[in-house]
């Protein structure tokens, strides 16, 4: 059977409804859900997913922070806030008839790590560290901080008991399993080899404790101080030194962040869009996540494609397309019509142009008076004009005809579209019946206000994709 027999695609929506759905209004509602994060590959949705989620929750009565990390700073503008930062903002025009409200941030990598340092080192220790060079660079890029201040400013906003619900929107990776992976990498990173190395010269005691250390540490320093130069490796060392206090509680918070996202009250939800490459990576991100033990509520399937003239095939619609452009290749009845009512011998249909032959008045060669042939010019005018008036309904219908040619094979395309992305999404269900899943329609535009995000939040929670347009 052809992979694009209608009877197939019947079957395969059948398949798609037979899979579990996911209850998004249950979720949001149920006290015990404190925490969703909206995970994913990039590009599929989930800055939108997480304001939607949290304008939804927060409309039926719950007191909800959206925390984001998307760069384009699209939810702040969705959400009606000149600018999102560091701090929890509450957001105007939600319904708050529940009671509930609403809160975004936006988070700032590089100050939340700069308040690690001030709450857990002395005001002189912290002035030192927060002016180290080093730090400076490690605070503002180092691979996997982004991701691990996600996850400890996610341990702030839950240790805080402050909201009903906190939705995190994960970092724009170029891996949706970055920010699993930033807390241990981060703690790898602080207990290495290389740390030991820098930290040893200052557990020693400075130059003095130089002497003690084996001739292996001191040929590695110098090493060291020649590849990344000797001014770094002093700020280096100086960043260990002070830091070293605080190493052993970047760990403990990491462990703690990392057993929260384990908790009950954590819920994920898996972003992706209707295609290969991002339902792969969902499906490896499902498995890591039952490996780590970490709950998973379900699958959002974004920007799902949808027509409503489903039963007329992509075949039918081509074939219709060719017959419409192929009658016009044979039919030539507008263009030709004066020319076959006129026989070939007969006089000039116009009648009004002399024989050269002939002076002005003269008598034709039949013997004719040129004013006994104004009668039948006149009768020839009022033809043409009727021919012209067939050629021009002709042309008008031969448009319409390559009108409606184009549309069927744009619906064709659409049908083509349809049918592979639900060959994808039966993939991904086939592989993994125990997820569950809703769908999100693929909209015209962008969302840029609550009354979008609004819309956004009915569709996940029916899980049916096509919905009258906010309004309708």
């Amino acid at each position: 059977m052809s992979p694009k027999d209608p009877a197939r695609q019947r079957e395969g929506a059948r398949r798609l409804k037979a899979a579990r759905v996911l209850d998004v209004d249950r979720l949001l509602e149920d006290p015990q859900t404190r925490i969703v994060v909206c995970c994913g590959s990039g590009g599929v949705g989930k800055t939108t997913t997480a304001a939607a989620l949290g304008l939804r929750a927060a409309e039926r009565g719950r007191k909800v922070v959206v925390l984001t990390i998307d760069p384009a700073r699209r939810l702040a503008q969705s959400m009606g806030i000149d600018s999102l930062d560091n701090t929890p903002r509450r957001v105007k025009g939600v319904d708050d008839a529940a009671g509930g409200e609403l809160h975004a941030m936006m988070l700032d990598m590089k100050r939340t790590f700069d308040e690690i340092v001030e709450s857990h080192a002395d005001p002189d220790r912290a002035a030192a560290i927060l002016g180290n060079p080093f730090y400076q660079s490690l605070s503002a890029g180092f691979a996997g901080t982004q991701e691990y201040m996600a996850m400890e400013k996610l341990g702030q906003l839950r240790a805080k008991d402050e909201w009903d619900l906190i939705v995190v929107d994960t970092p724009p990776s170029r891996s949706a399993l970055d920010f699993l992976d930033a807390p241990k990498r981060l703690g790898s990173f602080l207990d290495g080899k290389l740390i030991r190395v820098l930290l040893a010269p200052a557990k020693v005691g400075g130059r003095a404790g130089m002497k003690f250390l084996n001739v292996g540490m001191s040929m590695m320093t110098g090493v060291l101080g020649k590849v990344l130069g000797g001014q770094f490796l002093k700020d280096v060392q100086t960043f260990v030194a002070a830091m070293d206090s605080m190493f052993g509680g970047f760990r403990t918070r990491a462990d703690a962040t990392y057993k929260l996202l384990q908790a009950p009250g954590t819920a994920f939800l898996v972003v992706a869009a209707p295609e290969r490459d991002a339902l792969r990576e969902a499906a490896y991100f499902v498995q890591r996540l039952a490996a780590e033990d970490m709950p998973l509520a379900g699958l959002v399937l974004n920007r799902v494609h949808g027509s409503g003239a489903d039963r007329l095939s992509a075949e039918r619609a081509l074939a219709a397309a060719e017959n419409l452009e192929e009658s016009r290749i044979v039919d030539q009845d507008g263009g030709k019509a004066g020319v076959r009512t006129t026989p070939a011998n007969s006089p000039d249909p116009h009648g009004s142009s002399p024989s050269p032959e002939s002076a002005p008045g003269d008598p034709d060669p039949d013997g004719t008076s040129p004013e006994a042939l104004e009668p039948a010019a006149v009768g020839t005018t009022a033809a043409d004009t009727a021919a012209s008036a067939t050629a021009s309904s002709d042309t008008a219908e031969r448009s319409a005809d390559v009108l409606a040619a184009g549309l069927l094979r744009l619906h064709a395309e659409r049908m083509h579209l349809l049918a592979r992305e639900q060959r994808t999404r039966d993939r991904f269900t086939a592989r993994h019946p125990e997820v569950a899943v809703t769908e999100v329609a693929a909209l015209p535009g962008d969302v840029h206000d609550l009354a979008g995000l609004r819309d956004i939040g009915a569709r996940l929670a029916t899980g049916r994709p096509e919905l009258p347009e906010p309004g309708a």
